[in-house]
């Protein structure tokens, strides 16, 4: 399933050139495209450059493939389904999700609408191709720390990017969902802004949420919580990347209104947690994650004072 999801984002002309990855999908990270460079492809801790002959290869060599600005818009006419109108509003927030929760992320010259707001791009130059991982059982050994006598703990996810933030984050909530020896399934309410959790395709989520989730795509997350919040009932309301001073107030309106909250930050300490805001007493559990010989892990669980679990 997922070598196809990926080899379909490209045009059958250039499908070919893609195909010697299907080696490596369980470590593919990133595709990156540059108009006038060589691809480049992320996997692992190794960055590979592709050759014409679709072969990989650790230095740039002459045979490396130099996408042309025109084979990359023959890449995004394919993903927008040959038409771009469609896709205006996507594209003017700078990445596309495809079927998977795959991302791609566009960068060009950008469109002003009269408000001054970004209203859409072109010239598009610059690609990132993120590539969604689903890993069922990642919050296995998560469960039993995040439950307190039955009762789930608000938690916060933090690490720095590229360190499997949404993986983890997207487990805990199909299994919290789903129901688990440690408490009962709940209502769970997910707020995906950058569609990364679900991986949502008209509508319909592409990642696996567990029997009770609702999602809400596309949607800022400070609505999206308080939109939630009134129209589904959740017990549960998960959120990605939270940042901003209206985030953290819309979640302290969600824990006064009873509801527990699942949430990552980018970060790689308590130091740093607090310094961007974030007060005792909002989260009850801080899993601080990173990177160890190219594989994503769990660094530390610590309570709300720092003590370590």
């Amino acid at each position: 399933m997922k070598e196809k999801q990926i080899f379909g984002m490209f045009p059958g002309r250039l499908r070919e050139r893609f195909r010697m990855l299907s080696g490596i999908l369980d470590e593919l990270q990133e595709i990156r495209l540059c108009a006038d460079a060589p691809v480049r492809i992320i996997s692992g801790n190794a960055e590979y450059f592709l050759n014409v002959t679709g072969e990989l290869c650790h230095i740039i060599t002459s045979c490396c493939w130099y996408i042309s600005a025109g084979e990359m818009e023959q890449i995004l006419d394919h993903i927008c389904s040959y038409s771009r109108y469609a896709y205006e509003e996507a594209i003017g927030q700078g990445f596309l999700t495809v079927p998977g929760g795959h991302r791609i992320g566009v960068s060009g010259e950008v469109i002003l609408g009269k408000d001054g707001q970004i209203k859409n791009m072109k010239y598009i130059r610059y690609m990132n191709i993120r590539i969604a991982h689903e890993v069922i059982g990642a919050a296995d050994c998560l469960m039993p720390l995040v439950h307190e006598n039955g009762r789930l703990c608000n938690t916060l996810l933090v690490a720095p990017p590229g360190c499997g933030k949404t993986t983890m984050l997207r487990d805990l909530v199909r299994q919290i969902s789903d129901g688990s020896s440690y408490a009962a399934g709940k209502q769970v309410g997910v707020v995906d802004e950058r569609s990364e959790i679900a991986g949502c395709f008209m509508g319909m989520a592409g990642n696996r949420l567990g029997i009770r989730t609702d999602v809400l795509d596309g949607c800022p997350k400070v609505q999206g919580m308080m939109l939630l919040l009134r129209s589904m009932a959740p017990q549960v309301i998960a959120v990605d990347e939270i940042g901003s001073d209206r985030d953290k107030q819309a979640i302290q309106n969600i824990l006064q209104c009873g509801c527990r909250v699942l949430a990552t930050m980018h970060g790689s300490s308590m130091e740093e947690v607090r310094s961007r805001g974030i007060e005792k007493n909002m989260f009850e559990r801080y899993v601080f994650m990173g990177k160890k010989n190219g594989k994503c892990t769990i660094v530390s669980v610590c309570k709300d004072l720092g003590e370590i679990i």
